[in-house]
């Protein structure tokens, strides 16, 4: 699989309410682990002080990460992505 720095905001519509919201957020917590025990979701990081993310993800390809993979999170429609592919770099102290 290739690895894809993706960096994700998520912004609430108005009119969801508090209750919707929470729904969302634990069916997205599941949808994570269930990602990262198939090796699609490698690490997640949130900025300090921001309501966004960062992480390494996993798919075959650019089309793969964002329609079966992205694309199935829960909170996804309410999402903005931008999607980097990454490759190995020769100065990778974790190069194998």
């Amino acid at each position: 699989m290739r690895e894809f720095l993706v960096e994700i905001t998520t912004s609430v519509p108005a009119g969801v309410t508090e209750e919707q919201v929470t729904e969302r957020r634990a069916a997205e917590a599941v949808r994570a682990r269930e990602l990262a025990a198939t090796g699609h979701l490698a690490r997640l990081w949130r900025p300090v002080g921001e309501k966004r993310s960062i992480g390494v993800w996993r798919a075959d390809d650019e089309a793969e990460l964002r329609e079966k993979v992205l694309g199935t999170l829960p909170l996804r429609p309410w999402m903005s992505l931008t999607v980097t592919p990454l490759e190995s770099h020769p100065n990778d102290p974790g190069r194998v």
